[in-house]
């Protein structure tokens, strides 16, 4: 096991990391940047350092500045948690060419899956269902336009590199598909220095389902069963919840077998999540492989019991997965809201500022993951994510009511967060029957989207 780690990122997720570290023995090197050096997390740590200003080009996206912070502490792993380097092959790469172990996946199962089409090529290989698509990269507006007159309007245009829904558009007939190509070719340039893209049907109304994979060095690999991450926003989660409602058994054992099969395929191990939509007929498709431990990550521990970032730092220093596939079971009902700092009231807007008053609810089944305290400032220079509010109850109703009741009694202010509008999907008469899909936060808040046109 390790003596000492390198905390390569920030705010909930890297007290998250320093949490399990201090459950594991292992002291936690906790990085910075300038905006957050008064954060109460650092105190936490074995030791801090800062790694550069307030942008995270130049701090928490500087491979360079972060491999030197590891030697300069004599760490023997770093931890990427998620977002920033966390997905990024070359860094994997370059800790390994520096003796560090990085706790995820090798580069080369990186290389393999973080590359949308060459994952899907992977994914067929491997027998998992796909949507039909372009079988590359598509270099053209009007290489777009025929790829797309063959599958039938309407696509969805998609980077290659990436996530996060950057570099994804719809289009439902050429002109759009010609503007939104331009635009997603961009922002994907922008988001990933990659504007390589790729096009899919489009799966109308479809549920969002993710399955939880862990994997060891000895290639052994098993599934934690999955997470329904349909009530999203701009392809941005809100709620996450396990088990996924309306789902059959049947459905649900094919899809954790397929997740299982594209990551043996891939040669992976660590925590990752590979990701499905499902239709209405519970057909379901592939979408994609998330190479790191995932925000919604609690969700699958509160129905599992299993500490996923203490197991990936087990992994990562190569000790076999103690877990049998026929061990992991799904207990209970798991729901988490993402509490971000934005008006939904006016179109979403970052809300950031500092948070003078802040009453964190609790009670039976409530966990609530947050960096956050009464005097600490939101950051405009990063993700808007506040807290994560989770509640594990025996069944989906009484969880719905225990997140009622905690999100009646978290106060965050006086900046605007998302929890008013978590308050309003709770009481919504559809999503308590479970009868959501992806695009039910525009259909049925459609107001607060209008205000940000």
């Amino acid at each position: 096991m390790f003596t000492r780690i390198l905390v390569a990122n920030r705010g909930e997720i890297a007290l998250r990391i320093i949490r399990a570290c201090r459950d594991l023995g292992i002291e936690a090197i906790a990085v910075y940047s300038r905006a957050d050096r008064d954060a109460a997390y650092l105190n936490l740590a074995h030791d801090a350092i800062c790694i550069g200003a307030e942008s995270p080009v130049q701090s928490y996206l500087n491979a360079a500045a972060i491999i030197s912070a590891a030697e300069l502490t004599d760490v023997q792993a770093i931890h990427p948690g998620y977002g920033f380097l966390a997905e990024n092959a070359r860094f994997a790469q370059m800790c390994r060419d520096c003796r560090i172990e990085f706790i995820g996946p090798s580069p080369e199962a990186m290389r393999a899956l973080g590359d949308k089409v060459a994952a899907r090529k992977l994914a067929k290989q491997a027998k998992v269902p796909c949507v039909p698509g372009s079988p590359g990269n598509v270099e053209s507006e009007d290489e777009a336009v025929a790829i797309a007159e063959k599958l039938g309007y309407p696509v969805m245009i998609k980077a290659a590199a990436g996530g996060g829904g950057r570099g994804m558009r719809p289009a439902h007939n050429e002109a759009t598909l010609r503007s939104s190509f331009k635009h997603a070719r961009a922002e994907a340039e922008a988001a990933f220095k990659d504007g390589s893209l790729y096009i899919e049907k489009l799966i109308e109304r479809p549920r969002h389902v993710e399955v939880q994979l862990l994997g060891d060095r000895k290639g052994n690999v098993i599934h934690l069963w999955e997470r329904d991450c349909s009530l999203q926003r701009r392809h941005q989660k809100l709620v996450e919840e396990s088990p996924s409602p309306h789902i059959s058994p049947r459905t649900r054992a094919k899809l954790c077998a397929a997740a299982v099969r594209l990551a043996r395929a891939a040669g992976y191990y660590s925590a990752g999540t590979c990701e499905f939509l499902v239709d209405e007929r519970e057909n379901f498709y592939f979408m994609e492989v998330n190479a790191r431990i995932q925000v919604e990550h609690p969700v699958t521990e509160l129905v599992t019991g299993e500490d996923l970032v203490q197991w990936q730092i087990r992994i990562a220093a190569g000790e076999p997965l103690k877990l049998k596939q026929d061990q992991v079971r799904q207990c209970g009902h798991a729901l988490e809201c993402r509490i971000n700092a934005e008006a939904p009231e006016d179109g979403f807007r970052p809300s950031p500022g500092p948070i003078e008053r802040l009453i964190v609810p609790g009670g039976p089944g409530v966990r609530v993951d947050t960096h956050a305290y009464a005097g600490y400032r939101v950051s405009p220079f990063y993700d808007s994510l506040v807290a994560k509010l989770l509640v594990h109850r025996p069944t989906r109703a009484e969880a719905i009511r225990a997140m009622r009741r905690a999100l009646a009694e978290f106060v965050i202010g006086p900046i605007k967060t998302t929890i008013p509008l978590h308050r309003a999907i709770m009481e919504q008469a559809d999503f308590v029957r479970g009868r959501v899909d992806t695009s039910f936060i525009e259909r049925t808040f459609a107001a607060a989207e209008r205000s940000s046109a």
